[in-house]
């Protein structure tokens, strides 16, 4: 009878070992495998934001480029419009002439 129980409880040993060994493995695998998906997501995510980023930076840069190139327009066109008015050079001032003082000394004669 003892080695019946003997053999009954070493084939119950066995079953257990048999049902639950390998699957930790495989779980780890899958695990690490999802793990990788979910950052190739994470990436993908990020580049696509990147993109978004950089496009909206990109045309606001050609806004303010457009705005420039029409805000220097209308200032050519100012300045041709008062050079064919020819108030745009301010006039010369008049040159005076006056008598050089002397150097050295002060008048002469007198004390």
């Amino acid at each position: 009878m003892k080695k019946v129980l003997f053999f009954a409880a070493a084939a119950a040993m066995m079953a257990f070992a048999a049902c639950g060994g390998g699957d930790d493995a495989a779980a780890k695998e899958k695990a690490r495998q999802d793990s990788a998906r979910n950052a190739d997501s994470i990436a993908a995510i990020a580049a696509k934001e990147k993109a978004t980023a950089d496009s909206i930076r990109m045309a606001d840069s050609m806004k303010m480029a457009a705005e420039k190139a029409k805000a220097d327009s209308a200032r050519m066109a100012d300045s041709i419009a008062n050079a064919k008015k020819g108030s745009s050079k301010p006039k010369p001032k008049p040159t005076t002439t006056t008598p050089p003082k002397p150097k050295v000394g002060g008048t002469r004669g007198g004390n």
